[in-house]
């Protein structure tokens, strides 16, 4: 029975030796190195590499686009608001051009008088300052040349005028009127030559 005995101790050790020996191999199979090992694959690098630029630039272009855009849509609300002001600006022009003739009529009245004591002359007189203190609080200003050189964009010349220097606006026959600096109508007038 002793050797059954000593049998039966030795399995064991012969057990635990190779249960040993195989987790051994296997620790040192999986044990990490300090050398880097790469897998061996079919993967193309420079494919990738060639999608990411592609990519990129998609971004890139995007990012332009987007400026882009944006510029535009600033640039379109500036116009608008431009367009808007200038509307508002010059949404008179008509009316402001149709009542030049009663102004004229009213400064004919004045100069034709044969009265300055006439009580409905300076009721004339009243009206008419009136009349232009109102034009001129919307932006209507007289252009009034008498004497001063004769200037194409303001003036309209009419005749000559014997007693006026070259080039300088003698007579002025009907005085002109701008609208916020932008011509209403011209100044009728004779230049000396």
């Amino acid at each position: 029975m002793n050797s059954a005995d000593n049998n039966q101790n030795t399995q064991p050790q012969n057990q635990t030796d190779a249960v040993s020996t195989e987790l051994k191999d296997a620790m040192e199979q999986f044990e990490p190195s300090n050398e880097q090992k790469t897998i061996p694959s079919d993967i193309n690098l420079s494919t990738y590499e060639q999608r990411i630029a592609e990519l990129e630039g998609q971004v890139k272009e995007a990012k332009e686009a987007h400026a882009r855009a944006n510029a535009e849509a600033y640039n379109a609300r500036n116009r608008m608001e431009q367009e808007t002001e200038k509307t508002k600006k010059f949404a008179l022009e008509k009316f402001a051009k149709d009542l030049l003739d009663t102004v004229d009529n009213l400064e004919r009245a004045i100069e034709n008088s044969q009265s300055d004591n006439d009580p409905v002359l300076e009721g004339v007189k009243l009206t008419h300052k009136s009349l232009i203190a109102v034009l001129e609080k919307y932006g209507v200003k007289v252009v009034n040349p008498q004497g001063e050189t004769f200037n194409a964009d303001l003036h309209e010349a009419v005749g000559i005028d014997p007693e006026a220097s070259a080039n300088q606006v003698g007579q002025v026959l009907q005085k002109g009127y701008t609208l916020h600096e932008r011509l209403l109508r011209p100044a009728m007038v004779r230049v000396g030559s």
